[in-house]
Parts: C-alpha cells; structure tokens; sequence
C-alpha cells in the first residue's frame, strides 16, 4: 500500500507521466531487450515496428493511474493483460526485469524531474499493479490446472492432423504427446505456444477454432507474408511436429442469457466466432452468422458452418459476402459488410453482437452496430495483437 507522500506524489505527476507515457514505452521495450535479450521470445517484433505494443502498454498503464482507487474498476480493467500474460505463461519472477526497465525509461525521459522520491512513489504504485496481476494470473493458473486435462506451465503436444481450409489458411488439430484428456475452454478463447524456430523460442497465441472436446485443440492460421511464425506453421509444421502449450484465455466468450447472438467476422476473424456458434446452437439460442471473405478462394471454414446450419436448420443463419467475385461465386452479398447489411439481417438491438476480423473492418462494423442502435455493452470485439481500442 502507498503511504500519504507517495500517493501525493503520483497525484502531483500523474499528468506530466500521462504526457510523456508513449515516448516512455517507446524508451521502454528497446531498453528492455538490450538489459534482457531473453525475454524477446514473448513479444511479437512486427508490433513493436509498428508501435502497437507501446501504445497498447500505454494505455494499460494510464488506465490502472485513473482507475486504481476504484479495485473493481481496476481489476476489470486489467483482465485482459492477466489472459494474455496466462497465454505466454508469465511468471512473478519476471516482473521485476519489467518494472526495472520501466522505472529507467521514466528517469531517461523526464529526466531531473525525477526525484529519488518520485521514483519511489512510481516504484511502489508499479508492485501495486504487479502485484495485484500476480495474484490473478497464480488463481488462474490453479483454477485451470485443477480441471480434468488441465496443466500448469508447457504441455507438449504434436500435430495430429493438417488441414488446407482455404488459399490463404489451414487448420492444425493438436493433441497431446502424453496421450492424455484435454481440458475443456470457453468458446472464443486463444491458446498460448511456444515454438522453436531457427534454434530460438518463440511465443505467440491463436484462436481456438473448434469446439471443446476433451482430446484435442485446433488452431486455423492465416499464412501472413510478413508473419514469421505464420510462415513458420505453414512451410515447416506438419502432422508428428511437435510444440508446447499454455493455459488457453481470451475474454471474447458469449455472454449467459438467451439474447440472439449476431456473428460477423472478416477472414481469418471467423476462428473464435465458430466456437461461440456451436456454444450459442447448444444452448438454444440464435444465430446469425455473417462472415465475409475476399474471395471463393479465401473463404475458409465453410464446410463447419455448412455443417452447423444442417444440425441446427431452424435457429441459424448464414450470410457470405465476397469483396471479389463474380454473381455467380455463391455469396449472399457482393462487396463489404455496411450498415446496410447490418440492418438487414441483425434482429435488434436487444441481440448480442461479436465481431472480429481486421482493423477497418471491424471499426466499419462497430459503427455501423452503433448507428443502428446497438448498445456499446453489446458489441463485443477482440483484436489480433495488442489490445486498444478501436479508434486507436
């Protein structure tokens, strides 16, 4: 807990940091990897080029200043860090390397204007956050490893089966070496893994595109032409290939009731929306599911939702729209999905709304569900990458 002085200090410097709080995560994330080259393996370095990572630590950090005198508030806020961190398996341990680097990202920056006790007080409100991460992520790691097939730390797996979904996406089901179950997950979660590429480990997560089933977990990877692990899973993984998980997590999951629930994705955004359909169909509930591609060719994933219409003919609904293609290619729709074809096909306001897919599409959704009346508390989205808000 911070004493009075420390809480007076952040409250006098909390504007000037929040000023500063971009170039400070700019100085951050280089001065990390020089002091600890090891811990490169769990960031992606595409979103570091692009700012993204920064920006998105930025925001997280400026968030838990406005909020941490609310705990619920701040908790909440902060859930979407403890389930990606749970995804590369953080560890306590690791925390001090980044409030190290942090706190020296601060005095380079501001540089005089940081006292011994403004260091202090910016010391202390960092194990707070920490702390209180720590705390949720060691829950969440013993409420997973206690279920039936659950785990802590890396699980070896193999791929048991490759499959080509499209021209640009192909799916990998993953099962177990030890041969035994596999714990359940929440329809629209990732999964953390670690690989070994050119000799060096590497993290990342993606979606679950199935089910749960209790033997198996599946991954449908879009083949990036700038994605190093993209490339890696489709020239080099194959089935007998080996890799090690992590808890699966992941906030984008259906929300308990028996509201309609309304599915858009764009491209490879479709992989956590399929399970929440079939969780959605289980329960009863109605679906539309509007999932858009640029081509034929790069539609993937349409043989499980074919299937899914032919278990549940009465309670879903499925629209396809081509970007690029002929009349005669099959689609619903021709063109983009717009507020007009969102009018068209969602049921009302009072449905539940999930959306994924890249930047401009889902921003073109989201306004587009707000034009029409849907309530903000009733779009959900989740970005590929580091967390942000739409706009941003």
């Amino acid at each position: 807990m911070l004493t009075d002085a420390q809480e007076a200090i952040i409250e006098q410097t909390a504007p000037v940091v929040a000023e500063h709080l971009e170039a400070i995560t700019q100085r951050f994330y280089p001065l990390m990897f020089e002091r600890y080259p090891e811990v490169m393996a769990f960031f992606n370095q595409k979103h570091q080029g692009s700012g993204d990572q920064p920006r998105a630590l930025a925001q997280a950090v400026l968030a838990y200043v406005q909020l941490r005198k609310t705990p619920g508030a701040a908790s909440e806020a902060l859930s979407t860090a403890v389930h990606k961190h749970v995804s590369l398996g953080i560890q306590p341990e690791q925390y001090p390397i980044v409030g190290e680097c942090l706190l020296a990202a601060v005095a380079q920056e501001l540089g005089d204007a940081v006292t011994p006790e403004v260091a202090d007080a910016w010391g202390a409100l960092y194990q707070e956050l920490a702390d209180l991460l720590i705390a949720a992520e060691a829950q969440y790691y013993s409420a997973f490893a206690s279920r039936t097939g659950g785990w802590r730390g890396l699980r070896r797996f193999r791929v048991a089966r490759r499959r080509e979904e499209s021209q640009v996406i192909t799916s990998f089901e993953l099962e177990p070496e030890d041969g035994g179950p596999v714990a359940d997950f929440e329809p629209g979660q990732y999964v953390g893994m670690r690989l070994v590429i050119d000799g060096e480990p590497v993290y990342r997560h993606f979606s679950l595109s199935a089910p749960p089933n209790g033997r198996s977990y599946r991954v449908s990877i879009k083949r990036e032409p700038d994605g190093y692990v993209s490339r890696h899973w489709h020239e080099s993984m194959d089935v007998g290939d080996t890799l090690d998980l992590l808890p699966p997590a992941g906030e984008l999951t259906l929300v308990p009731g028996d509201d309609p629930v309304v599915l858009v994705s764009g491209g490879v955004g479709q992989t956590p929306l399929l399970p929440i359909a079939h969780h959605a169909l289980e329960h009863g509930r109605e679906v539309v599911y509007i999932h858009a591609a640029l081509s034929p060719d790069h539609h993937a994933l349409a043989d499980d939702v074919r299937a899914l219409c032919a278990r549940h003919p009465d309670r879903i609904r499925a629209v396809t729209v081509y970007e690029q293609a002929g009349s005669d290619a099959g689609a619903d729709h021709i063109g983009r999905v717009d507020r007009s074809l969102l009018a068209r096909y969602a049921p009302a306001s009072e449905a539940q709304y999930y959306f994924v897919g890249p930047g401009g599409f889902m921003t073109a959704v989201d306004e587009g569900l707000a034009a029409l009346g849907v309530p903000a508390e009733r779009r959900h989205y989740e970005r590929f990458g580091p967390s942000r808000p739409l706009a941003g």
